[in-house]
């Protein structure tokens, strides 16, 4: 990993030759162009940048098991993510070289990191605990197998490493979310875990099932070693005073990971920063469109040596998996580029611009941090939308909070909230102005349990699901408000 560090136009450039001679051999190719493509300058004239709906056709051919559609030989698996405006789930095809070239390797490499980093490390000495989604895959094609892409990283793992990890097959297997967490909370106490591995908000769940049922004050009582939780799925900011309950006066270390079905980006290499290094040798090819040219039918990129700091793009991959062009949907911004460092600023789609405010998570994620900071407020989870502008009002963010500890004062709370949004989004700062376009954050807080129930409803329970947290329209607060009988 090092080498890639020091070579990153290299390393990426050894990744494109790699990828242009393998897409050569695919349908998608002849399909695409009628020109051979032979080099970096064929593969980005030639091919289009990509989403799902323009993938999707040729997906359907792989799901059924016909080769050489997007990757040379057959594509077997798929992990089954959220799904687009016309279909309910998508399916990212998984071969076999991005499960060995880019998850598993990517892994190993985060874990040599972090013995690098704190060499006196007793993780090996107990084991990891996974709180994951249901690992029982499903045959939805005779020729394919479909489930959460921790149900394919599970199955797919190195005999070995079954018997260092919790929980087992059995357990794993379970499909129903409630029923898991229960049988976890009752049979994972008796383990000595040294590292969790999951998304903030389940494993939250996880914790105070244990603490009903043990009748323990905190989570050190349960696993007194415990010393690392690797973490990825939401911004963690919200939820490390949470964490700091649960695990008081720990010395517990927090890892961060951005590791998705398309594949694994980058993780946290250097405990005194809160942002991932980019990987650049791990079988994906990464190109860059800033914000402000998504609008536009024609997307231009540029590649890795003409990024900025401080400037939000869209990122577009290229994997082994023969996702190509592959416009994500997450934005990023770079926070150094010596190495290539980067913070996860939203995605596409998720964001509040109805009033020219262009607000992004980023944003949305440090203010709420901020504002449970000097009012010592917890919250659980949140979401945020338009209040729309009426003959007899001015428009508004509505924000929907579910919280641990409420904050004493919830109009202070409310103030430092808006006072943060608009240290970070001049945007928003310039359209509060005068309250005449955008007037001040409505916060309603939420019963307890709002979003988990939210989550059952829709059949997101568990595994990487998580809320919305902005939207440029009302359909989610008006579903939430309605689960929750307000």
């Amino acid at each position: 990993m090092q080498w890639s560090v020091e070579n990153p136009f290299r390393a990426q450039e050894k990744i494109l030759n790699y990828l242009i001679l393998k897409l050569k051999s695919t349908k998608y190719a002849n399909v695409i162009s009628r020109k051979s493509i032979k080099n970096a300058s064929d593969f980005f004239s030639l091919i289009p940048v990509s989403d799902y709906e323009s993938l999707k056709p040729f997906i359907q051919q792989a799901l059924k098991g016909e080769n050489h559609i997007l990757w040379p030989g057959r594509v077997r698996w798929f992990a089954k993510s959220s799904g687009t405006t016309s279909d309910k789930s998508k399916f990212i095809p998984v071969s076999r070289q991005t499960l060995k070239d880019c998850h598993y390797k990517a892994g190993r490499d985060m874990l040599a990191v972090f013995v690098k980093n704190y060499p006196e490390t007793s993780i090996f000495y107990g084991s990891g605990l996974i709180i994951g989604g249901s690992t029982q895959l499903n045959r939805e094609y005779e020729k394919s197998v479909t489930g959460d892409i921790s149900a394919i990283l599970s199955e797919n793992l190195p005999l070995w490493t079954k018997f260092w990890q919790n929980p087992g097959k059995r357990i794993l297997q379970i499909a129903d979310w409630e029923e898991k967490i229960n049988v976890m909370a009752r049979e994972m106490p008796a383990k000595n875990i040294t590292h969790i591995t999951g998304v903030p908000t389940w494993t939250c769940v996880l914790f105070d099932k244990i603490l009903q049922n043990t009748g323990a004050a905190n989570i050190h009582e349960i696993w007194p070693n415990l010393e690392l939780f690797i973490h990825g799925g939401v911004s963690f900011s919200p939820y490390r005073q949470l964490f700091g309950n649960y695990l008081p006066g720990s010395q517990i270390k927090y890892l961060e990971t951005y590791n998705a079905s398309e594949g694994f980006f980058g993780f946290q290499d250097d405990p005194s920063r809160n942002d991932f290094l980019l990987l650049l040798n791990h079988g994906i090819f990464y190109e860059f469109i800033p914000t402000d040219g998504l609008s536009q039918n024609h997307h231009e990129t540029i590649g890795l040596s003409e990024v900025k700091t401080g400037i939000n793009y869209a990122m577009v991959i290229s994997t082994n998996s023969g996702l190509w062009r592959y416009l994500i949907g997450d934005t990023i911004v770079f926070t150094s580029i010596h190495p290539y460092r980067f913070i996860l600023s939203g995605r596409t789609k998720h964001f509040i611009n109805a009033f020219g405010e262009e607000l992004i998570i980023d944003n949305a994620e440090k203010a709420i941090a901020y504002a449970c900071r000097k009012t010592s407020a917890i919250i659980r989870d949140y979401t945020a939308g338009p209040v729309f502008l009426s003959r007899n009002r001015s428009g508004a963010h509505e924000w929907l909070i579910e919280f641990q500890k409420e904050p004493d004062d919830l109009e202070l709370f409310i103030s430092f909230l808006d006072e943060k949004l608009k240290e970070l989004n001049s945007d928003y700062e310039a359209k509060r102005s005068g309250d005449l376009a955008l007037g001040r954050p409505v916060v309603r807080v939420m019963p307890e349990g709002t979003f988990y129930n939210w989550l059952k409803n829709k059949g997101k329970l568990g595994g990487q699901h998580k809320v919305p947290r902005l939207s440029n329209n009302r359909l989610l607060i008006e579903e939430i408000l309605g689960i929750s009988g307000q």
